[in-house]
């Protein structure tokens, strides 16, 4: 009664363990947890995992633990396994059958020793040594092969002394034993591969999304960076939320799924500008499409001031009858006058195209006027303006290089990228990467876009995401238009954009307090950049 009642316990015990094995994510914590769990279940004293390594040659030392000696390597512990690969064939392809663990692998088959030392048929040399060296004892031996669902072998699970419960004396392994221990393998092999097969599609999908990403950096240099470090920030700020124990964000938690959504959402924010035209993505200056069109002003102040040469001497000819030198002295003076003009306009105009913080009114106004104050002639020979309409809309953008259709063009993005990630079926554990990533352009106070959502309408994540996004802007110093800020600086425009509504106050005041600006800093701005920040000075 007594052994069906601890057999039965133990049947209860391999259920659960089962179940925890299908849930775990981390391979190294998957596989220790096998092993932990296949010496708890025989109550054995020590045991070894091995995985097939990919070429299928050898077996691959994994996790290896023996409690008695305290011997505790590979998985979680951080201690790396120096042992060589077991090999299955020797040099001339020949089975090695001497190796107990190599011979449970190629003939798919379960061996159970009673001692070592006795066995026969079996090369325990290297045993015998390990015991010589540590005084330990190496006796009862269950080695059991570990199959996926293709009934391929993946590894072999070797546990070693089993130990009686009530008087831990070191006995060969049960029936029960042997039978519950592969039982567990074979769970543990489905477990193992399921997971295999799961960080597989992921890296599948991870390598599609860089893939976007290469596809926007190969169009624009500027942004590839962008795409990498909003979320690598992002993360940063989402694990310093979830350090805080008091104040409004305390509640904030992650499992290991949400921190892969929110990952897959960082990576994905901005996936929108594949749609993007380059010429509007990289606009260095105000008059730049194809290229920069500032060129071209030039040659048409060259014409102006070969005109202006040859009306000069237009009239020093009319002049030359008369012999008056006082005319001809001041036509050269005034054509001089309007050279000098000339150049100093074009000098504004150059200027006024590398675009800027503020444009004044007046500087507009001037663009403008010298739009209009002079007349030349095209290629079709048309006396015409000097410059376009639309030359003069490029040139007067009060900030920055983008005119007001070209700022809806690069906003759009943001929708594309919604429309896009909307498309995809996502399981339930990434549900939320289409709203992460969309939201990072929304204002806490509704005046953002696509959607004008408010922060009450918003997740946190798509707030960490808005900071992220504008910090990693600000500070960025491979955009074609700006140089990157210096970091009081920007986080003098980000306590602004917390105090006037653009960004989330509670995020805000971790992002300092926490020192993830400075964290951030360290590891992606130029030194050059990062400067003397007062905590204080931000609350």
């Amino acid at each position: 009664m007594e052994l069906s009642q601890d057999l039965f316990a133990r049947l209860e015990q391999l259920n659960q363990i089962g179940a925890s094995l299908s849930k775990e994510r981390d391979i190294n914590r998957l596989l220790e947890s096998i092993l932990v769990a296949a010496k708890k279940i025989t109550n054995a004293d020590g045991g070894t995992l091995y995985r097939m390594t990919e070429d299928g040659t050898a077996l691959r030392f994994e996790i290896l633990r023996t409690d008695s000696l305290n011997i505790a390597m590979g998985g979680t512990t951080g201690v790396a396994i120096s042992f060589p690969n077991l090999s299955l064939h020797d040099d001339e392809g020949k089975a090695n059958d001497a190796m107990v663990a190599a011979y449970t692998a190629i003939h798919d088959k379960t061996v159970n020793i009673v001692d070592a030392y006795t066995e026969e048929g079996f090369d325990f040399s290297g045993t015998r040594m390990f015991d010589q060296r540590t005084g330990y004892r190496s006796q009862s031996f269950l080695t059991v092969p570990m199959k996926n669902h293709e009934n391929e072998i993946i590894g072999v699970l070797q546990l070693l002394n089993a130990q009686d419960r009530a008087t831990g004396a070191v006995v060969p392994f049960s029936a029960a034993d042997q039978s519950l221990a592969e039982s567990l393998a074979s769970q543990a092999a489905i477990a193992l591969t399921n997971r295999q097969l799961i960080s597989q599609l992921e890296e599948l999908f991870e390598a599609f999304i860089n893939l976007i990403n290469l596809a926007i950096d190969e169009k624009s240099p500027y942004t590839g960076g962008h795409c990498q470090r909003v979320p690598a920030l992002t993360m940063m700020l989402a694990e310093a939320v979830e350090e805080i124990a008091e104040g409004p964000l305390a509640a904030f938690h992650m499992t290991e799924k949400d921190r892969y959504e929110l990952k897959i959402a960082g990576l994905l924010h901005d996936c929108g500008k594949v749609t993007t035209p380059v010429h509007v993505v990289d606009k260095a200056t105000k008059l730049q499409t194809i290229y920069d069109r500032i060129g071209l002003v030039d040659t048409r102040f060259e014409v102006l001031k070969r005109d202006a040469h040859i009306a000069a001497l237009q009239r020093q000819l009319a002049l030359r009858d008369k012999k008056d030198a006082e005319a001809e002295a001041f036509a050269w003076k005034d054509y001089y006058e309007h050279v000098r003009l000339l150049e100093s306009e074009r000098d504004f105009l150059r200027k006024s195209n590398v675009g800027g913080e503020l444009m004044s009114e007046q500087d507009q106004q001037r663009v403008r006027d010298i739009g209009l104050g002079h007349k030349w002639r095209n290629v079709e020979g048309v006396e015409t303006d000097f410059l376009s309409t639309e030359e003069v809309e490029n040139l007067t953008i009060r900030a920055g290089t983008l005119t007001q259709r070209e700022r809806e063009v690069i906003n759009h993005h943001i929708v594309a990228t919604i429309r896009m990630l909307e498309q995809l079926p996502w399981p339930t554990h990434l549900k939320s990467v289409p709203e992460y990533a969309g939201g990072h352009h929304e204002r806490m106070d509704g005046k953002g876009y696509p959607k004008g959502l408010n922060r009450d309408q918003m997740s946190l994540q798509a707030r960490m995401m808005g900071i992220a996004d504008i910090f990693e802007a600000l500070t960025a110093r491979d955009r074609p238009y700006k140089q990157g800020m210096k970091l009081s600086q920007a986080m003098s425009i980000m306590l602004n954009f917390k105090k006037n509504g653009h960004i989330d106050p509670d995020l805000f005041d971790v992002f300092v307090k926490q020192g993830v600006y400075r964290r951030y800093a360290e590891q992606f701005l130029d030194p050059v950049q990062i400067d003397e920040v007062s905590p204080a000075s931000l609350g």
